[in-house]
């Protein structure tokens, strides 16, 4: 007989069939358990915070907050939301600015060009004077036996046309090694032709090449405390960011060195005379000097980087460099340097970009340099020959672009140059193939789906 399950058991097994049916969802039920439980945190939270706004204990206000957070001002600058415009390049927008920089650059490079001819220039190299030079000793005849320079030691160029073209100057080197200051016994007398008179301002420099100023730790090596004034403690001096190596005394090391540093170790000593000219006109004597000024030469301004040192001459010792100026250190004969009217260490002291550089020595204002022949006197003592440099003088007049600088005019006609034959080629090409704006066969997309199909029915 067939037995039916009775009403006592179908609760039961109604028990069992949830139990099964909540076991197999346990874990959808504990994510929704979690979820309102991260929810009525959240909820919690924001309880707090609306409680702690409407708190009248509290005195936060929105001025406090604006003050201490770090979100950048709702402004279009600090939000980046300028205004921005993207023009499009097309030919009828490219054409004319290349046209237009042709057009401006060129006439522009022809002025500059002009007014650089406009300048008087000459150069002379004395670096081999000491070797070349046809030598005679102090006392002996120093008026005969001058040798013209090489080709290639000395260069003209006048703005007039017509001037005639100078002979070749001419050296002679003149020893005198019992002279007590070391710094005048090599002297190298030049003799030269000027055959247009040089009308005012003329300068007098002094070219050196292969002369790299700019290098990292020579630029950096120098005291600014120094020029100021100041006494400053050996052991700043002797950082590396500072005067090192040239910081210490090599006698006696516990002796600061002014001015420290390379670029004052190394200042350029030679010593040039103001020109004198030779049976000058309208004159009774046999020779006139051409007075030149060391006063002006440094920049406007300069002069202010420098104060007189607060040290003694015993508390300090000159840079090594230095010795044939102050054989015996710094002395009451022969005392510490008054750097803020010390024209030419100031000239030296504003280093120079390029291995070629000329630094102004002289000048003259107001007085023509006549035409004529002029011999001139310079103390050899700066030595250039160990690095492969030169050392030359250079006499230059100015124009409205300064000095001569015929580099900027050619650059200058070069590019518009370029520009206008770019702008000439572009134009021949956009009017014999022109080029439909927004072609999307030039889209690289394209291209290559092109290319597939193209392939696909080669093989097929």
């Amino acid at each position: 007989m067939e037995e039916f399950p009775s009403a006592l058991e179908t609760p039961r097994n109604q028990q069992q069939n949830n139990t099964l049916t909540h076991q197999e969802h346990n874990e959808p039920a504990t994510f929704i358990k979690q979820t309102k439980s991260k929810s009525t945190r959240s909820m919690t939270l924001l309880n707090r915070k609306s409680n702690k706004n409407s708190d009248p204990n509290n005195n936060t206000t929105a001025e406090d907050k604006q003050k201490w957070s770090r979100r950048p001002a709702n402004t279009a600058f600090k939000q980046q939301r300028l205004k921005a415009w993207q023009p499009i390049l097309t030919p009828k927008t490219v054409l004319p600015i290349f046209f237009l920089i042709g057009i401006t650059f060129a006439p522009i490079g022809g002025l500059l060009l002009w007014g650089s001819s406009k300048v008087n220039e000459f150069t002379i190299d004395y670096t081999d004077c000491d070797i070349d030079a046809p030598q005679v000793q102090a006392g002996g005849d120093t008026n005969n036996g001058f040798q013209n320079l090489p080709p290639g030691k000395y260069g003209y160029h006048f703005a007039n046309p017509e001037a005639p073209v100078p002979s070749p100057p001419s050296w002679l080197f003149i020893n005198n090694p019992e002279n007590q200051n070391a710094s005048l016994r090599s002297l190298c007398r030049l003799t030269f032709q000027l055959p247009t008179p040089l009308d005012p301002p003329v300068f007098m420099y002094y070219k050196l090449t292969n002369y790299y100023q700019n290098h990292r730790r020579y630029v950096k090596s120098l005291s600014i405390d120094q020029f100021k004034g100041k006494i400053v403690p050996i052991e700043r001096l002797d950082r590396d960011d500072q005067c090192k190596p040239v910081a210490r005394s090599a006698s006696n090391p516990s002796v600061p060195i002014y001015p420290c540093g390379l670029i004052a170790n190394s200042l350029f000593n030679d010593t040039f005379l103001s020109p004198i000219l030779l049976n000058p006109p309208n004159s009774n004597s046999n020779s006139m000097i051409y007075q030149m000024s060391e006063k002006g030469i440094a920049w406007s301004g300069e002069a202010e980087k420098y104060k007189r040192t607060k040290y003694t001459n015993s508390q300090v010792a000159p840079p090594p460099f230095w010795a044939n100026r102050y054989p015996n250190g710094y002395t009451d004969q022969n005392p510490i340097p008054d750097l803020s009217r010390d024209e030419h260490f100031q000239v030296w002291m504003r280093t120079a970009g390029l291995p070629t550089f000329r630094k102004l020595y002289f000048r003259q204002d107001t007085d023509r340099m006549l035409a004529g022949s002029y011999v001139m006197d310079i103390y050899m003592n700066y030595p250039v020959r160990p690095f492969g440099g030169t050392k030359s003088i250079v006499f230059s007049t100015v124009s409205f672009i300064g000095g001569r600088n015929p580099f900027l005019g050619v650059a200058y006609i070069v590019v518009g140059t370029i520009c206008f034959v770019i702008g000439v080629v572009l134009s021949v090409r956009h009017l014999v193939k022109p080029r439909r704006l927004g072609d999307m066969k030039y889209l690289s997309g394209v291209r290559l789906g092109l290319l597939q199909a193209v392939a696909i029915s080669m093989l097929g």
